[in-house]
């Protein structure tokens, strides 16, 4: 959300190695199709979104692209921050050997602990 106000989706990854633009690919039959996305460079190449212009090999960008590329990345570092939040608890940033299932479980509990402490989870009473 703007200004990395909540966590709006949880893709809990799964054994092996999977391309960020592949598992955005997945889930973009849960969004309208005139929805607007904002990724890294990881994402490029991808349907509505926009991403930071990459350099090429021997190539420097010229200054409207790095422009651009400063915008486009003050206006992502709130995301950012929400990923470090969560990457404070350790089990989400290293290395699990339980069950996946467990894994699951924790770290939808991490992002509801990262909610409640960010102020955009409100217990009832």
């Amino acid at each position: 959300m703007p200004k990395g106000k909540d966590i709006i989706d949880v893709k809990v990854r799964f054994p092996g190695s999977t391309a960020d633009i592949k598992l955005f690919r997945e889930q973009l039959t849960k969004f309208d199709e005139q929805q607007e996305f904002e990724g890294d460079k990881a994402y490029q190449g991808g349907k509505n979104i926009t991403t930071p212009d990459k350099r090429k090999r021997k190539q420097n960008l010229n200054e409207q692209q790095k422009e651009e590329n400063k915008t486009l990345s003050s206006k992502r570092i709130f995301v950012e921050h929400l990923i470090r939040v969560v990457k404070i608890f350790q089990i989400a940033s290293q290395r699990f050997r339980l069950s996946s299932d467990v894994y699951n479980e924790i770290i939808l509990l991490v992002c509801g602990l990262v909610r409640l402490r960010i102020g955009t989870l409100v217990l009832p009473r």
